[in-house]
This record gives structure tokens, sequence and C-alpha cells, in this order.
């Protein structure tokens, strides 16, 4: 309840160190559990609007490798195979600025506008995709009930060297390339170096550069030897079910 006696959200669970109601309480909004409820009694079931991708905060880091002048919006890290955002033409590396007309400043508003928003509708996009402002229609798909899973990667892995930021690689076999939908990528065997530090682990699956795929080993590697000393980079990784962007820093 808010100072006027008004419902402003409903308690859905409580952390507490001594285990009584006494703690950090978590609340549903009262416009979701409305919102919610009048779905409920006009079809008996619960839809919810969804795109079809993975997003992350924005960072400093990331802004910069991305020639931006600030971290607002929502940086699309992955996009599901012929899903809405696929079909609408989003694509992993944009920066969803607007959505259906509503400001996107941190990458946790995208889930709340798109969940609140009728499947079906087609709505404006306001995107940042390589330094240049556009703006795409999407129609919003309803949220699936099941998610895709995709099988941890081979562990036979060849010796090989270490590239400039300290990434061992090893192109993906023809059936890993199946679990990502055709989709080229590189395992990581070994992460050291600024590489390591900056979060990128064995087993992850390099997906890109910056905007780039990466299509072998050998061009991932030229493409990183020619980044200069000092500039910040992305990286596109996939880990299990999720994709990220890793900001590096290149040395020398």
């Amino acid at each position: 309840f808010n100072l006027r006696g008004e419902v402003v959200g409903i308690n859905s669970q409580i952390y507490s160190r001594s285990g009584g109601s006494m703690g950090l309480s978590f609340s549903i909004p009262i416009d979701v559990a409305i919102d919610i409820s009048n779905q409920l009694k006009s079809t008996g079931k619960i839809t919810r609007g969804w795109l079809g991708i993975a997003i992350q905060e924005l960072t400093k880091d990331l802004s910069e490798s991305f020639g931006m002048k600030n971290t607002n919006g929502a940086l699309v890290a992955g996009v599901e195979k012929n899903g809405p955002a696929d079909k609408g033409g989003l694509e992993a590396g944009d920066v969803i600025t607007k959505f259906d007309g509503k400001a996107i400043v941190v990458s946790s508003d995208l889930p709340r506008v798109v969940g609140s928003t009728k499947p079906g509708k087609l709505v404006p996009v306001e995107i940042i995709r390589k330094g240049t402002n556009k703006t795409i229609n999407v129609g919003v798909g309803e949220m699936p009930t099941d998610t895709l899973e995709i099988a941890a990667p081979n562990k036979s892995m060849p010796k090989a060297e270490a590239n400039k930021i300290g990434l061992t690689l090893k192109e993906l076999t023809p059936q890993q390339k199946r679990k990502l939908n055709g989709k080229n990528g590189l395992l990581v065997i070994e992460s050291t170096g600024v590489a390591a530090q900056a979060g990128i682990r064995r087993g992850d699956v390099v997906l890109g550069l910056n905007n780039s795929e990466s299509q072998s080993v050998d061009l991932f590697n030229k493409q990183i030897n020619a980044v200069p000393a000092g500039k910040t980079v992305a990286i596109l990784v996939l880990r299990g079910e999720s994709t990220l962007y890793v900001p590096i820093k290149v040395g020398k």
C-alpha cells in the first residue's frame, strides 16, 4: 500500500536474515497484477509479448567498442532464428533505444514493455546499428512455454596456440553447427590473459567480433591482430543457451 491506502503491489517473496517477516520484500507491480487478472477472467490463460532475443546491459566498455557516446539502450546479444525479432530484421549487435514509443534506458526496461505488449501487434523499434539510427517494424509474438536446449560442446580438443588476447580456439564440427542453426562459431579450448580476465571461459563459443561473424580461427585471429593496442572490442559469446557480448581491451 502507498500512503493513500492504494494497492501498488502484491508481495511475492521476502529475503529475511531472521526467517521472519522482516527484511527485503519483492512485489509484483499492481499494473502487471491487474493485467494478469483481466487476462485470466477473459481467456483463462496468460499471454505475454515476446521477441525471441537475448539482451544484456550496455556497459561503458561495450558502448565504446560500438562507437556510441552513452550507455542508453538494450544490447541485442542474440536473435532466435525464425522468431519475431529475426523476421522483423533485428540483429545481434543492435542497440534498442525505443520500443513502441517507449524509451529503453537500461536493458531491464525492455522485457517489461515487450511482455505487456499484445501478441500480434506490429510495433516500431528504434535501434542503433553500426553507429546508424534506424527504425524497423517488428511483429510481437507470444511467449512460448518451452525453451530450446543447446547441447554442450564436444570436449575432444586438439592442441592449438593462443591468440593475441589469450584465446585458444577450434572450429565447430558439423554436428555442433547444427545446434546453432547452421551459424559459424569457434569453440574456446582455453582462455588465458585478457580474455580470461574479461570472463571468457573454456567451453564458450565465440560467435563474432564486434559486428563481424567468426567464420574461421584464422580469420578471427587476423581481425584481432589488426586491432590497435588499447582499443576495446566486443566479443559475442554463446554460453549454454545464452549469448552475451564481452568487452576486451586489446594489449600490445
